[in-house]
């Protein structure tokens, strides 16, 4: 029997939904196949087991949270001030088209510390452009704790949407104009922080 690949694509389409709602541990594969409109033997057939199809899911979700950097981070063209704005746009632009990401990829994480071992490489960070123009702007700064802020600075009010903003923030568009307010703050920010010795 040959895998059909939108059989197999609607699978995962479901795992993404699921998981995402649902989380790893409270997941059933029926679930899934329920949300594919399959019978579970189909859903077995082509995945095995609820583990291989969450590893791809999550794969999938971290290079969508770490993969917007390297872009950026290693654009020999830009300025470090350039990159900053950028990595802030593509980010937050990414995260207010799947507003669930972080906290479903931090939750699984807290649940599963070596989730990415060995999957997900950031050394390019170290050698990347971005950090040679911050040593030659700032040696005094260690690019890792810089980059830890830009990127806090823009997962933060995702990750706290359930807690602050529920209330204040009920509909998601008043949330989504707070958020590309941010676009243009965050990079002001930063930029004091370079300025300031």
């Amino acid at each position: 029997m040959k895998k059909d690949e939108t059989t197999e694509e609607r699978i995962l389409e479901a795992a993404r939904i699921v998981f995402m709602r649902k989380g790893y541990a409270a997941t059933r594969t029926r679930d899934i196949a329920e949300e594919a409109g399959l019978n579970l033997a189909l859903l077995n057939y082509y995945f095995r087991s609820k583990e291989k199809l969450f590893h791809q899911v999550i794969r999938e979700k971290a290079g969508q949270i770490f993969g917007v950097l390297y872009p950026v981070l290693t654009d020999e063209n830009k300025s470090l001030e350039e990159k900053i704005e950028t990595m802030v746009e593509t980010y937050t632009n990414m995260l207010i088209q799947n507003p669930d990401l972080p906290i479903f990829v931090f939750s699984e994480l807290k649940n599963n510390p070596n989730l990415f071992e060995g999957k997900v490489n950031l050394g390019f960070i170290i050698q990347s452009s971005f950090v040679k123009q911050l040593h030659a702007k700032r040696p005094d700064i260690n690019p890792v704790h810089f980059i830890m802020s830009i990127l806090g600075l823009t997962v933060f009010p995702f990750l706290a949407k359930p807690v602050i903003f529920a209330s204040q923030m009920a509909n998601d568009k008043t949330f989504d104009a707070l958020m590309v307010e941010r676009k243009k703050l965050i990079p002001s920010w930063i930029k004091i922080l370079l300025e300031t010795k």
